[in-house]
């Protein structure tokens, strides 16, 4: 639209509103560093549903009105708007990050029917038809080198330059290529990185919306929506940790996890019986593999009718889990939110009863079909539901049920995708599928949340394949379906990165693959690359080749036993980064470029990540590799299996065997690890040891119970620790907590 000249500018509090000839726009100065702009061609009283709270700070800023002109100006920023909303983005020099683009969408390639027609008749899937203006649109000029990471679960590589996506949560079975429009999650936040500048922009609107980073035009990137406001959150730092932490400060950072939960899980949709299940898990003892779950997937329950249990397959309730908690293993179990059609089922006729599904246009309950056949959706956006379905987990938790993952939550269904007129509530506000769809999983996410943690005390293991920004507050994320494929293996790490980048620090993919047939090079490397993941299962899907690693013989059993140890014995160190990031919003996983972002060797790497800081891995990720070329960026880096040590800003030609991943440290560095165990409390960490590289180190380390919330109130240990000369200096920064007994030097 055309927005016309600006007329006046009104300022009250933190809030400048700006009056144009056809539309208002409102400017929210949030902190020094982020500033909302808000254009309410929808609503001007919108609640975000990713921020919580009131996250405005008092912050000083002036407000300079000139001529069709004004420019609000932070102590970090400065925003300059001017007639038909054209505006920049500078910092407090004055350099340019962020411009509005002054020109239209130029719509080139388009194809006549006839042309679709013909392509389609030999099969073509026609893709990216997108040329139209949307009816919420920015455009904003694209600088030469100007590259972009985020956008959570999106495929295709590390950098987003080049790429089109749209965020509507998809529950995609078939294989997941490079130019995937959409996945399972709808991460509207993009972190834009040029010379000399770093920024954010998130976009805070939960109906369809569209992001092209440079695919349509090289002069212009664009975000687009079809419906809602244009509800755009800029953040700007020094560099791209500090707009991470300011978007996780508006949305969220994930709570510490209990420990138990970031070991190994092994799972199977086509574990059909406690026997199968009790096989696998006394197979993985046997077989000395470390394991904390084998998890029931949609199976266990009676008739798929979620909170049931299958007495007939699976026996007693509550007998299996305790039997296999006796040799250390908890039970995770699988929720849907389709609720089965079925009078005389509790949760269909207490949501019947109160009105708790969602309608169709003609106001009755509306009905689609999933696992159980022809079922109902809680209408999760009311605080009764949410309330309700927390309510509900007593039944799996008086099972012996420790953690839930939510799945089939974009909302999935069978019978075509849901009507967008279906009827569904945010609060007490009566809306539809097309604002609901995208925050429907995080809506049940947090009831799952918020009833784990009143029923069990603890800190609640929730996963889910649905999200939208915030969502990390309350669950862990996996990819969702991938496939037996060396692509997929690939996608890990750029997939996981962005992710991280995103809010989302802990989140997997399922080892192995998910769908299709593994094999055991494909197996043993898939592993490695997942060793330092924050969620660490294999998992498969019913019809597919058995996944366990016994499948493939005693060399896959070795390689993979190798690398479930290594990753209980850096626990402690994923876990001091889980700590970390409540300060700083961090990721455990992350890209190269956010750490080394003046480096042109980073910009687009895509086969190695950094664990935290001082750690760097980097995975086998082709067929038949035994030798792999490594970036290390700058300082000096310790091989941690030959201890040799490397200068950095340089390739080098690593071996890796097929049981080698290659894993650098960085000098200077301090590690803690543990000795690895069959499962998370088969017996005491009461010994802390300290992997240090280089002869002068430094490192910290954070302690709790690994449990419940009272780190909250000040159960926990905070240790420094210095090494120069061949001895270690232990200062405590906060005691609250039991300290270890000892503490021993592992020298790199």
């Amino acid at each position: 639209m055309e927005f016309g000249k600006l007329l006046k500018v009104n300022t009250v509090d933190n809030t400048v509103e700006i009056e144009f000839e056809n539309q208002q726009v409102i400017v929210q100065v949030i902190t020094d560093e982020i500033i909302r702009v808000l254009v309410p061609f929808w609503k001007k009283d919108y609640q975000s549903i990713a921020i919580e709270g009131q996250p405005s700070l008092p912050c000083d800023f002036e407000v300079i009105e000139d001529e069709g002109a004004v420019q609000i100006k932070t102590p970090a920023v400065i925003l300059n708007m001017w007639d038909d909303f054209g505006f920049v983005f500078t910092d407090k020099y004055r350099d340019e990050i962020l411009t509005s683009y002054n020109g239209q969408r130029r719509f080139e390639n388009t194809l006549s029917d006839e042309a679709v027609g013909l392509l389609e008749a030999e099969g073509h899937h026609i893709q990216g038809g997108n040329h139209q203006n949307y009816k919420v649109q920015q455009i904003f000029r694209l600088n030469e080198g100007e590259r972009f990471y985020g956008m959570g679960d999106k495929t295709g590589f590390l950098n987003k330059r080049g790429y089109a996506y749209e965020n509507w949560n998809s529950d995609i079975p078939q294989i997941h290529h490079e130019n995937m429009p959409a996945l399972y999650k709808s991460i509207p936040f993009v972190i834009g990185k040029g010379p000399g500048y770093t920024y954010g922009l998130f976009f805070d609107n939960t109906f369809h919306s569209y992001m092209d980073m440079g695919k349509e035009s090289n002069e212009y990137f664009y975000y687009g929506a079809d419906d809602g406001n244009l509800d755009m959150y800029f953040m700007t730092g020094e560099c791209i940790a500090d707009v991470i932490e300011h978007y996780t400060y508006l949305t969220g950072r994930a709570p510490l996890p209990q420990l138990w939960t970031l070991g190994y899980h092994q799972c199977r949709w086509g574990y059909e019986s406690e026997n199968d299940i009790r096989t696998v898990a006394k197979l993985m003892r046997q077989h000395k593999i470390p394991c904390e779950s084998v998890q029931y997937d949609i199976d266990y329950m009676e008739g798929f009718r979620v909170f049931t249990w299958d007495e007939k397959e699976y026996g007693p309730k509550g007998k299996l889990i305790s039997e296999l908690a006796e040799d250390g293993f908890k039970a995770v179990c699988i929720i849907d939110p389709g609720v089965k059609v079925d009078k005389g089922y509790f949760m269909y006729d207490q949501g019947v009863k109160k009105d708790y599904f969602a309608h169709d246009s003609q106001d009755k309950i509306y009905v689609n079909e999933v696992w159980p056949g022809d079922s109902v959706y809680p209408d999760f956006g009311r605080e009764e539901v949410r309330q309700w379905w927390a309510d509900s987990h007593k039944k799996l938790v008086d099972m012996g049920m420790q953690g839930i993952w939510n799945d089939m939550n974009e909302p999935a269904s069978f019978n075509g995708p849901l009507p967008l007129d279906v009827k569904f509530h945010i609060g007490d506000r009566l809306t539809n599928h097309a604002e609901v769809h995208n925050v429907y999983g995080h809506f049940m996410s947090m009831a799952t949340h918020e009833g784990m943690a009143e029923i069990t005390g603890k800190r609640p293991l929730v996963i889910t394949r649905a999200c939208y920004a915030g969502t990390q507050k309350y669950s862990a994320v996996w990819t969702g379906d991938n496939q037996s494929v060396w692509s997929h293996l690939q996608m890990l790490i750029p997939q996981l990165c962005n992710l991280g980048m995103s809010g989302f620090t802990i989140a997997g993919t399922d080892i192995g693959g998910f769908g299709g047939d593994t094999n055991p090079e494909l197996l043993m490397r898939w592993i490695q690359a997942a060793c330092f993941c924050t969620f660490f299962r294999n998992h498969c899907a019913k019809g597919q080749k058995l996944q366990e690693p016994w499948q493939f013989g005693e060399n896959v059993v070795d390689v993979y036993r190798k690398y479930v140890e290594l990753h209980y014995r850096f626990l402690p160190y994923i876990y001091d980064l889980l700590f970390e990031s409540q300060i700083t919003g961090l990721p455990v996983m992350r890209p190269l470029v956010l750490h080394y972002e003046n480096d042109e060797n980073t910009f687009n790497l895509n086969n190695e990540f950094l664990v935290g800081e001082n750690m760097l891995v980097a995975p086998v990720v082709e067929q038949g590799v035994t030798k792999r070329m490594v970036y290390l960026p700058d300082g000096n880096w310790i091989n941690y299996w030959t201890k040799e040590k490397f200068s950095g800003k340089k390739h080098i030609i690593v071996d890796a065997p097929i049981d080698v991943l290659p894993i650098f440290i960085k000098e200077g560095s301090i590690i803690p690890m543990y000795e690895p165990v069959q499962y998370v409390g088969e017996k005491p960490y009461d010994t802390l040891k300290l992997l240090v590289a280089g002869d002068s180190a430094w490192g910290s380390h954070y302690q709790d119970n690994g449990e419940d919330f009272e780190y909250i109130e000040g159960e926990y240990n905070l240790y420094s620790f210095t090494y120069e000369n061949g001895n270690l200096d232990t200062a405590m920064l906060h005691q609250g907590y039991q300290k270890y007994t000892s503490i021993e030097v592992e020298k790199l």
